[in-house]
């Protein structure tokens, strides 16, 4: 398939696990991708791992967290880029803790990072994607945001608060033309979950050393035999971002494997 062939696309989280994952999909779909982490050296690792499409990616260094970061990272990307017609907003953060030993800086920190960032790249890529060819925006919400994952309330909070953003921005833009999806990732193995991520924005959840580890019983996929790779999470993005969706908005996927039902 090269669904993505003349398709031009910004995706964060470039630099590690689901948003490295994405690129090297629409890459080898034939598109035209800029790449944004604020880990230049995971930029650098997925650019070697582009090979030869290397040659039709362009990568930037980008704060989500930072206004100033997100407004000079987006403006390089669509000149780059000649403008845009779809965004991809992967990066995000995750901490663990107990919630009542959570210091209020850590809290907004995560939400800082995942929802005030994935809003803030949004913002100042709309005026591109109208101008876009079949505009769409896929965003990172999580199975945190439905079902109980102990430990992680600032974590599940900033991904409901994407969940429904994203459903209020479908209604907004839907007859100007962009459309918004999200996907639901659970029990995928990637730099977020294991620590492994050479990006700044994706580190381990580094569960308390006193978790109770029998509440994370119901957190087991059903499906294959452990936690799926980056790339099974990476071809429904690529779906969704692509004419392939074209009449699908203002909805998430769940990947997950079987995990909730």
């Amino acid at each position: 398939m090269m669904r993505y062939e003349n398709r031009r696309v910004l995706v964060t989280g470039g630099g590690s696990g689901i948003g490295q994952a994405t690129v090297l999909r629409m890459l080898a779909e034939g598109g035209h991708v800029v790449a944004a982490d604020v880990s230049p050296a995971g930029l650098t690792d997925t650019v070697t791992k582009a090979g030869d499409a290397a040659a039709r990616l362009t990568t930037t260094v980008m704060d989500v967290a930072d206004e100033e970061s997100v407004q000079a990272g987006v403006t390089a990307a669509v000149a780059e880029l000649g403008g845009l017609d779809a965004l991809v907003n992967a990066a995000g953060i995750l901490r663990s803790s107990h919630s009542e030993q959570t210091p209020t800086v850590d809290f907004e920190r995560v939400l800082r990072v995942n929802l005030v960032g994935t809003f803030m790249v949004i913002r100042e890529s709309i005026p591109a994607l109208l101008e876009g060819t079949g505009a769409a925006v896929v965003n990172f919400s999580s199975t945190s945001a439905m079902f109980a994952h102990p430990y992680m309330a600032a974590y599940a909070a900033s991904k409901g608060g994407i969940q429904s953003m994203t459903h209020t921005l479908a209604a907004e833009f839907a007859s100007r033309g962009i459309r918004f999806t999200a996907v639901q990732p659970g029990s995928i193995s990637s730099g977020m979950t294991d620590g492994s991520g050479a990006s700044g924005q994706s580190v381990g959840p580094g569960l308390p050393e006193d978790a109770d580890m029998g509440l994370f019983v119901k957190l087991r996929p059903s499906l294959g035999d452990g936690f799926a790779g980056p790339e099974t999470v990476a071809s429904v993005v690529a779906m969704l971002a692509s004419e392939d969706a074209a009449f699908i908005t203002g909805t998430e996927v769940r990947i997950d494997g079987g995990t909730h039902y």
